[in-house]
């Protein structure tokens, strides 16, 4: 089975050689292109753990105010379908029974686990550091995979001190490179999230994905991270047509500066790009979590079944 990759260049063929022994750049034959879908979009909700970050923080002792199974069940009862989890929610040791529980226990409660989301940072040079943190997401593959979790989200990482960009960019899709090949092991898609860092724009993101050569890699779509253009709902509509996993937040920042979010543009964004999926709200604002995120799941229902 060959990958897209070398699929692309048999059909690039002769032309693509020219362009490359004239320029010594590869061609845009290489390139990942959008995800070709049906439009307009069909969106599902759901609640992101780290919206209850407060309560699900576990301390030195490893006690938390609210568990993974508590989260669930507060998604029920907001009428929630998904609930997205985050890997420093899960106690700091466990075995596959806890994740055999978690299964069952959403099964019965009728909430679907929209998503897994990590710590990783790829933009790190060789060493200790990087391989751990390839191992912990290999590891996460495996314990999501046994959730029946089909898209974890992942990060690029931040531009270390005197790093040239172009070269770290590069060698972030190099590590993603590694992960992709055993997350498509275990069909499943890691999402790479604008997160500040060298994807604070969506052309840095853009310039990690298509430098990968895997369909196991697509975006994870934040409303609320473009943080240093005057315009993110311009940066959003040019990754909203990669995405496989969307999350929402309620505040949006064009040059920094808070204001709410457009949340029927948002939606309409990623509708427009013919994104099929979840979409997570991840409540970040100052407002009590408890108090102010009914009324956001109310708000974004009323707008998804518009």
């Amino acid at each position: 089975m060959f990958h897209r990759r070398d699929i692309l260049i048999r059909v690039a063929g002769l032309s693509s050689l020219s362009l490359f022994l004239k320029t010594g750049l590869p061609s845009n034959a290489f390139a990942m292109e959008p995800l070709a879908r049906a439009k307009p979009g069909q969106l599902r909700l759901a609640l992101a753990a780290y919206s209850m970050r407060e309560y699900m923080k576990i301390d030195s002792e490893g006690m938390q105010t609210m568990n993974l199974f508590q989260f669930v069940d507060y998604c029920r009862s907001l009428g929630v379908d998904g609930a997205e989890l985050t890997s420093y929610y899960f106690p700091n040791e466990f075995g596959p029974e806890l994740l055999a529980k978690l299964k069952l226990h959403c099964q019965k409660a009728g909430v679907t686990i929209s998503g897994g989301a990590i710590r990783n940072d790829f933009c790190q040079a060789d060493g200790p550091g990087l391989d751990a943190d390839i191992e912990h997401t290999k590891l996460w593959i495996d314990r999501y995979s046994d959730l029946g979790v089909s898209v974890i989200r992942v990060f690029a990482g931040k531009l270390p001190k005197d790093a040239e960009l172009e070269a770290t960019l590069t060698r972030c899709a190099g590590h993603l490179q590694k992960v992709c090949d055993y997350a498509a092991s275990k069909g499943m898609t890691l999402a790479l999230e604008n997160h500040g860092g060298v994807t604070a724009t969506a052309d840095g993101l853009l310039r990690i994905l298509k430098q990968v050569d895997s369909e196991a890699l697509a975006v994870n779509f934040d409303s609320g991270n473009f943080r240093s253009s005057a315009d993110p709902y311009a940066e959003l509509a040019q990754i909203a047509p990669y995405a496989v996993n969307a999350q929402i937040k309620v505040e949006i920042f064009p040059d920094g500066v808070r204001q709410p979010t457009d949340l029927k543009r948002i939606l309409s964004i990623l509708r427009d790009a013919g994104y099929s999926g979840w979409v997570a709200l991840e409540y970040e604002a100052q407002e009590e979590p408890k108090e102010a995120i009914p009324r956001w799941i109310d708000e974004l229902k009323k707008l998804i079944h518009a």
